[in-house]
């Protein structure tokens, strides 16, 4: 299997011309039905040799994470449980037994979390810069990324912070332990490039900006609606940030398109889940008609924003509201029995549909829009197969 990122590559290497990498795009547009824009590429496996590589990764991270635990339990052990003589603690014997399982939990994700991040950084030279692996590259970046902000979160609880009524600064706190792992994001991505960094980078970047604005408002005045109204804002600047990238390579062929895939992945369900949620589909089994019915419409709209922007994360992430909501609807009027069928049904033949036919829809949709609007999108027809003198017609 060949990326968009492999044939440019050998484009710029003087293997292949530019022409004849845009004819073969073009041609398997024209074989596969679907203009290259549409198929949304993104680069899981190389081969299988990227699972065997990705089994071993993983086992080593957690055996490093395993022996940072360890260590952890000799630097801070963990606390016997309070117990007097008549079985009973008293108020001064369980505050000393919080504070050293505190310790304990915060040397342990610090350690087990700096282990990680330490060894996730040299597997990335060899297995990412060398061998250009796919899968075992995005574990690593996960690992690094992830090692990092474990780290930063064991500082924080290591402070007391976490043990104090001041919620506010253990909000900071966690902030700033997100920006560390945006910071290890961006260094990732300097270094190595994977597309997927970028959105990591932006999630931690999102965390530091919720987290920062709950310490302002005060944890202790944050309601839910409120919560969740943050996070959607947050949803929104990231699918923003992904338009931004979309935009810089609208004909889909470059690692441009590859972090906007990314981004997508990590804004759509900020975006999803709040919107339901304020819904009230979120608040039990019995959502009502009313708001089960509104579902549908987000959906729908959630659909338009797809086909617009040639992305299907949005759909993907809201699916579960929408079947959720179906099958309420098909037991409110009475198909009890058949509900989750009939939902089953409805939903899998309106996503078939819309996969068959993608273009013609979206070449509806599109051209609803303004011009200045249309030309930031990807194009709805694939530019014309421009074959080589003397081939024989396919």
């Amino acid at each position: 299997m060949y990326s968009d990122e492999d044939l440019n590559s050998a484009v710029a290497a003087g293997a292949l011309s530019a022409e004849a990498a845009a004819n073969f795009r073009s041609h398997m547009s024209r074989m596969r039905a679907l203009p290259h824009a549409s198929e949304e590429d993104f680069r899981l496996l190389n081969s299988f040799n990227d699972i065997f590589v990705s089994i071993g990764i993983v086992i080593l991270l957690v055996a490093l994470g395993a022996i940072g635990q360890a260590l952890a339990g000799l630097i801070a052990p963990e606390p016997a449980w309070p117990v007097t003589e008549y079985g009973k603690a008293g108020a001064e014997a369980w505050a000393a037994y919080d504070a050293a399982s505190d310790r304990n939990n915060a040397v342990t994700a610090m350690l087990a979390g700096m282990f990680v991040a330490a060894a996730a950084w040299p597997l990335a030279l060899f297995f990412t810069a060398r061998r250009r692996m796919a899968l075992p590259s995005i574990l690593l970046l996960l690992a690094f990324v992830g090692g990092v902000f474990a780290t930063g979160i064991g500082g924080v609880f290591l402070t007391g912070a976490a043990t104090n009524d001041n919620n506010s600064l253990v909000a900071v706190l966690v902030a700033l332990a997100a920006l560390l792992a945006a910071g290890a994001a961006w260094l990732h991505w300097r270094r190595f490039m994977v597309p997927i960094t970028v959105a990591a980078g932006s999630a931690a970047v999102a965390g530091t900006v919720l987290a920062l604005t709950a310490a302002a408002i005060g944890p202790d005045n944050l309601g839910e609606k409120v919560m969740l109204s943050l996070v959607l804002v947050a949803g929104l600047a990231v699918f923003a940030f992904a338009m931004r990238w979309d935009i810089s390579d609208r004909a889909r062929t470059t690692r441009r398109s590859d972090v906007a895939f990314w981004l997508h992945l990590t804004a759509a369900p900020m975006i999803a889940h709040p919107i339901f949620a304020l819904l009230g589909v979120t608040d039990g089994d019995n959502p009502g008609v009313g708001a089960a019915v509104a579902v549908l419409g987000a959906y729908v709209a959630f659909g338009l924003v797809a086909l617009a922007t040639d992305r299907r994360a949005l759909l993907v992430s809201a699916l579960a509201y929408v079947l959720f909501a179906l099958t309420f609807l098909f037991r409110e009027f009475g198909a009890v029995e058949l509900n989750f069928a009939l939902t089953a049904l409805v939903i899998g033949s309106a996503l078939l549909s819309l996969s068959a036919f993608w273009q013609p829809i979206r070449r509806g949709v599109v051209t609803l829009l303004p011009a200045n609007v249309q030309a930031l999108l990807p194009a709805t027809e694939e530019p014309a197969y421009a074959p080589p003198a003397g081939a024989s017609p396919a």
